[in-house]
C-alpha cells in the first residue's frame, strides 16, 4: 500500500490540536492499514521520526432522520507520537487560530 493511501487526512477537532501541542497528531487511517505501514508512512511523507503509534478503530453510531433509520460509517483513526523536535506542517498554522 502506498504511503498516500495509508494517511486519508489528519482529524480536526479539539483534542486533536491539545494533542499536537505535546507532539501526537492524530491522522484518519486506511482500515486495513497496520501500526507498521502507518509509521513508514508518516516518516515518508513528514519527514519526521516516529516514536509511538496507537490506533483506535471507531464504530459507526445509529442516526434518525425521520422515519429513515441508518448508521454512520466506522473508520479508525491513528495517534502518532513523534520524536523530540519533530512537528509536523499541517498542524502548525491552525494551533493559533481561536
Amino acid at each position: 500500500m502506498d504511503a498516500s493511501q495509508v494517511i486519508i487526512r489528519p482529524v480536526v477537532s479539539e483534542k486533536s490540536f491539545v494533542l499536537a501541542e505535546i507532539g501526537k497528531y492524530t491522522f484518519r487511517v486506511h482500515p486495513d492499514a497496520h501500526k507498521t505501514q502507518i509509521r513508514q508512512a508518516v516518516e515518508e511523507l513528514f519527514d519526521v521520526r516516529v516514536r509511538d503509534v496507537r490506533t483506535v478503530a471507531v464504530r459507526s453510531k445509529p442516526k434518525r432522520r425521520g422515519y429513515t433509520s441508518g448508521r454512520t460509517r466506522s473508520w479508525k483513526k491513528a495517534i502518532v507520537q513523534v520524536g523530540e523536535g519533530d512537528t509536523i506542517p499541517i498542524f502548525q498554522g491552525l494551533e493559533g487560530a481561536e
